[in-house]
């Protein structure tokens, strides 16, 4: 089994910038394709972004699109999301998630992972 732990969540005023991590332990090295997905309060998981082993190929929800960037250090089994000109909608609590998949797929989008973090939670104030 693979353990992901998210980290770098916080309390932020709008317009500010957070950098999540994710770290990966266990059998990381099973696992290609890696994402960040939230939840905000009273609504489903959404995705926000994707990025292939290589880190070559970047996925966004439209929401993101712009503002965030997703990348990873696979010498650190470590994915990051950069979060830019932060909004209070984008308050929720952030998950990485990681599959053994090799290709980005609709169905990661999906939330369809084999490995889930437990989550760190961003709160941005108006």
């Amino acid at each position: 089994q693979a353990q992901l732990v998210e980290s770098g969540g916080g309390l932020v005023q709008a317009g500010a910038s957070l950098r999540l991590s994710c770290a990966a332990s266990g059998r990381s090295f099973s696992i290609y394709v890696m994402g960040w997905f939230r939840q905000a309060p009273g609504k489903e998981r959404e995705f926000v972004a994707g990025i292939s082993w290589s880190g070559g190929s970047t996925y966004y929800a439209d929401s993101v699109k712009g503002r965030f960037t997703i990348s990873r250090d696979n010498a650190r089994n470590t994915v990051y999301l950069q979060m830019n000109s932060l909004t209070p909608e984008d308050t929720a609590v952030y998950y990485c998630a990681g599959d053994r998949r090799p290709s980005f797929s609709v169905s990661h989008k999906l939330g369809g992972m084999d490995y889930w973090g437990k989550g760190t939670l961003v709160t941005v104030s108006s």
